[in-house]
């Protein structure tokens, strides 16, 4: 049994594009989430070699190197937490990435802000002013209700680092109402 790391995998959808080119080169999946596939057994070097050209044009990467691996946990465990997870987050994120990744917090901080150019915090805020985007154009629920499946502590907390974010309010953006979403891989 393997594991590889497929960079980019931010949602159920990638998981089914990358589940169908597995199918399609006849390799066994023991299991699939976001970023990671376990396998039945290793992959052979032009295995490997067929899955990366499968995957490249439809945007999605092996992962090879350790560090990466762990910058993908990373975001794909924040990415799982903030558009999976409704109220899911009773803890502080550092000590879930902490248990989750067995690693020391600050090493993580650290490793992810030197790769991404950017704190795991902001990245982590990008990803809820993504999800109340979402929200807020399907236009089901209330900027209260929004604020509570997301943690904030008010509204007028969500409200604020929506607009330090975008520059607008949650209202102006809702009124709007053009598609100012990015793709979860560009976040």
């Amino acid at each position: 049994m393997s594991t590889l790391f497929v960079k980019n995998m931010v949602c159920n959808r990638c998981i089914l594009v990358v589940q169908n080119e597995l199918d399609k080169l006849g390799i066994d999946v023991k299991n699939i989430k976001l970023g990671e596939v376990t396998l039945t057994k290793d992959l052979t070097i032009q295995e490997k070699d067929r899955l990366e050209e499968a995957l490249i044009p439809l945007g999605f990467e092996v992962i090879d190197d350790k560090k990466s691996q762990l910058i993908e946990k990373i975001k794909n465990i924040i990415i799982d937490l903030v558009h999976y997870q409704d109220n899911g987050v009773k803890s502080n994120l550092s000590d879930i990435l902490s248990d989750q990744l067995h690693h020391d917090y600050n090493y993580l901080s650290n490793l992810f802000s030197e790769v991404e150019g950017t704190t795991i915090e902001k990245y982590f805020i990008a990803q809820k002013v993504e999800k109340v985007k979402e929200l807020l154009v399907y236009d089901e629920l209330s900027l209260s209700e929004i604020a509570w499946r997301l943690n904030y502590s008010s509204v007028a907390y969500l409200s604020n680092q929506f607009k330090k974010v975008t520059g607008l309010t949650p209202s102006h953006f809702k009124q709007i109402k053009e598609d100012k979403r990015k793709p979860l891989d560009k976040v």
